[in-house]
């Protein structure tokens, strides 16, 4: 069959998201801008809750491009309003991770952590598809959220876990970066923990990271040069902790000087705190070197590139470090100004410490799983797992809840002709491939808002509010004809499938009989529908245009 415009649509789609991501996690503003620019109007049209919720998304990132932060919060709300409505998986975890990071850029640290432990929760759900693309994203987002909350182990946990799925894409791509992501978040846990004296445990760290990096150029994959510079500082780092010193320092000054020459704001930053704490190390262990002040002013433009690109984290980072610094040099009123910037920032941003952030994550992720195990069992007790539309317990309620006689409403019973035949003629998994391709036909060519549900066995139940019987009637007919046009023929099939379709309608002026009423008589028009002929539409006041074309049947 040819691709409908809704699958080219999304295919198109899918192109600009992973072009929005790669922007996203690049030094360059103005890439992201100008995707997200090419792609908003696409992304507005799609009435897909997946895509609407990818615009909000991608709107809140573009509100803290652009300095906008109640732009930022809106499309938030707006993006986790439309998740609720994503079936869970990969692609909603990758969202969620997403905005996760969204959330931790714009210091909303409580809101950030709840979205990262559901993105967790669901990277953690079997797949029958296996390895994705969407997963390994995922991954790379949770990393950089965990971190970004100073979860330093869980992001390299993160970190490792889509460089497992990365090493089984096809694609050197992904491997490459999540192999440098693995280098960086090593390197940046081995300096915490050789800051807190654990020097055994950062040396192993270091040399996990310096594997990965080596790994990483082993791949045969060229980067992007700025992300080749990020390798070669966090390479250069992790040597520096690994106590290489003397082999880090030329490689990281070129890189340095590359940088500075080239490379945006962020990764000078980076690279210059990166260079301050390689001299910083050589201070300790060469006195008299003079590394000292060259190490301060490096932090000093560090914590300028940082403050200026949004990443308090590190900003944080370098005002500890040049409090520690400068104290240590023997300048205490300049100490106390680079604490008294940190306490007040950290402050603001971090009410709890590391431990119990870490406590409350692990915490909070054992209570999301036992929510999402409930509502698992309460989705599969309303959901027909062969077709994924809901089953007659899921439409039961949905009858009991309309309010008939106050606007017109319509029920549609439809049934695949002949599907015992079907059964006996081929096999039962044939008789099951069938009643899912009838159930996306449905569903695809269904009018916005009508609802579909599968009844029983090969019978199915369209709710259409507010339609008249005329509308209904063009509705069905319009699914009789989908189902009657479309190829079947890799099934094998002992003739091409079709549908026959009882129709009832409650207008709003009639007084109410009730909906088991309503769904009787569309049940009896169906059975009118199979007696005439099969393949059409039937109801009280008329009969669909399909009447009077198509090829009638024996009964």
């Amino acid at each position: 069959m040819t691709p409908g415009p809704d699958r080219t649509r999304d295919d198109d789609l899918d192109e600009a998201l992973w072009r929005l991501l790669a922007a996203s996690d690049r030094d360059d503003p103005t890439a992201f801008t100008t995707e997200h620019d090419r792609a908003e109007a696409a992304l507005a049209a799609s009435p897909d809750p997946h895509w609407t919720a990818w615009r909000h998304a991608l709107a809140a990132r573009r509100g803290l491009v652009d300095g906008d932060r109640e732009a930022t919060a809106e499309a938030v709300a707006g993006a986790r309003e439309a998740l609720g409505r994503c079936r869970p998986g990969p692609r909603t975890a990758l969202t969620l991770a997403y905005l996760a990071h969204v959330e931790v850029t714009a210091d909303h640290f409580d809101a950030a952590m709840l979205l990262a432990i559901d993105a967790s929760l669901l990277t953690e759900l079997p797949t029958a598809d296996g390895p994705s693309r969407e997963l390994h994203q995922a991954h790379l987002w949770l990393s950089l959220t965990l971190a970004a909350l100073d979860l330093e182990e869980l992001a390299v946990a993160q970190a490792l876990q889509g460089n497992r799925v990365a090493a089984r894409l096809p694609g050197l791509a992904e491997q490459w970066r999540l192999l440098q992501l693995c280098a960086q978040q090593h390197a940046e846990l081995a300096q915490t923990l050789a800051r807190r004296g654990s020097a055994e445990r950062a040396h192993e760290l270091a040399a996990a990271a310096i594997e990965s990096a080596e790994a990483a150029r082993e791949l045969g994959w060229e980067p992007e040069p700025s992300e080749q510079d990020l390798l070669d500082v966090v390479q250069a780092w992790a040597m520096s902790c690994h106590g290489d010193l003397d082999d880090a320092l030329g490689p990281m000054r070129r890189a340095h000087r590359r940088i500075h020459r080239d490379g945006g704001m962020w990764l000078r930053g980076y690279a210059d705190l990166v260079l301050a704490r390689l001299l910083t190390r050589l201070a300790q262990v060469e006195a008299g070197g003079g590394h000292d002040q060259e190490a301060t002013d490096l932090m000093v433009d560090a914590a300028g590139a940082f403050a200026a690109t949004g990443d308090r984290r590190r900003y944080r980072q370098c005002l500890l470090e040049l409090g520690q610094s400068t104290a240590a040099m023997g300048r205490p009123a300049e100490a106390l100004h680079w604490l008294e910037a940190y306490r007040t920032d950290t402050g603001r941003a971090h009410a709890r410490g590391r431990e119990l952030w870490a406590e409350m994550f692990i915490r909070r992720s054992r209570l999301r799983e036992a929510e999402r195990q409930a509502a698992v069992l309460r989705r599969h007790a309303m959901e027909d797992s062969l077709t994924g539309l809901g089953n007659r317990r899921s439409a039961e309620r949905r009858l009991g809840s309309m309010r008939l006689g106050e606007e017109p409403v319509s029920l549609a019973v439809v049934d695949i002709d002949r599907f015992k035949e079907v059964n006996d003629d081929t096999s039962h998994s044939h008789g099951d491939e069938v009643l899912r391709r009838v159930a996306g036909l449905l569903i695809e060519h269904s009018r916005t808002g009508d609802e579909v549900y599968r009844w029983a066995g090969d019978e199915f139940l369209v709710v259409l509010p507010t339609a008249t019987e005329q509308q209904a009637l063009a509705a069905m007919e319009r699914l009789r004809a989908a189902v009657a046009d479309a190829d079947w023929g890799d099934l094998h099939l002992p003739e091409s499938v079709t549908v026959s379709i009882g129709v009832a309608t409650a207008p709003a002026t009639a007084e109410p009989d009730g909906w088991r009423s309503l769904f009787d008589t569309a049940d009896l028009y169906l059975f009118s529908a199979k007696r005439g002929g099969r393949n059409r539409v039937r109801a009280p006041g008329g009969e669909g245009a399909s009447e009077s074309s198509a090829n009638g049947a024996a009964p």
